[in-house]
């Protein structure tokens, strides 16, 4: 999922939540425009992916600029660097893979600075199954897709989904963790109110375990949502891995994937 960024708001439509986790404080404040990092290491080949952009004014148009011309690494747990490749103007990609239980260190040089991100593969936990239900919603009957996996029993673990129907990307982001189920085998309703699910549609669903700061990034956004932008006129940037500070984040984390066809 793409995030863009005007000035110190996050430009999100339509979040959601499926966590338990006290409410995080956020400070509140206004920003000019800032560097943009998201990047991605999964355990796949080809998921490797770093973009960086610049955000802008709140009342300009979503035109986003692409940054081209940075140096970008991803240091592995041997002290290997794996570097990455501008393929179009902002983004950046690498074949390289992560592996389960190893910390990694991007690494990206812009206009004589460095900025350095850290983050940790979680183990891969498996997604066994998706279903389609139907919630009884403010009198009608909507169609909802549930996940389903086996929480391993005395770990810490958090997980995010994103959600794809007719191969395009909703906007919600969708968070759990292991709170109130750890060991357990799990049931959780990815609920979206932003479109209508169809029979005939396809849904895809991929899930990442990912490690606990890049869940307080996305678990923040999440209740930044929650809780209305409308509330403020300048909500807060989440909290990231970055240093020296920049919008976005550094996020190591398994993918999978599982698709079904509504009935």
């Amino acid at each position: 999922m793409k995030i863009r960024y005007k000035l110190a708001a996050i430009l999100l439509i339509g979040v959601s939540i499926i966590s338990c986790k006290k409410v995080i404080e956020l400070n509140l404040g206004n920003a000019g425009p800032q560097l943009v990092i998201e990047g991605n290491l999964t355990d796949s080949r080809g998921g490797a992916t770093v973009a960086i952009s610049q955000s802008v004014a709140f009342d300009n148009t979503n035109t986003f600029p692409p940054v081209s011309g940075a140096i970008v690494k991803v240091i592995d747990y041997n002290g290997t660097a794996h570097n990455f490749t501008e393929r179009t103007p902002g983004t950046y990609t690498s074949n390289f893979a992560g592996s389960y239980e190893n910390s990694y260190t991007l690494q990206v040089q812009l206009n004589g600075q460095t900025y350095i991100a850290g983050s940790t593969m979680p183990n891969y936990v498996n997604l066994d199954s998706l279903s389609v239900t139907e919630q009884g919603i403010a009198g009608k009957s909507i169609k909802t897709i549930a996940v389903y996996y086996q929480d391993p029993l005395n770990e810490n673990n958090q997980y995010r989904f994103v959600m794809y129907v007719n191969g395009v990307e909703v906007n919600k982001i969708f968070t759990r963790n292991d709170q109130f189920s750890d060991g357990r085998l799990v049931q959780a309703l990815l609920y979206e109110d932003n479109i209508t699910i169809k029979t005939g549609d396809n849904v895809i669903v991929e899930m990442q375990c990912i490690d606990p700061a890049i869940y307080t990034y996305w678990y923040t956004l999440s209740r930044q949502q929650e809780d209305g932008f409308n509330n403020s006129a300048t909500p807060s940037n989440p909290p990231n891995n970055f240093t020296p500070n920049v919008l976005g984040y550094f996020s190591a984390h398994t993918s999978q994937r599982r698709s079904i066809v509504v009935p």
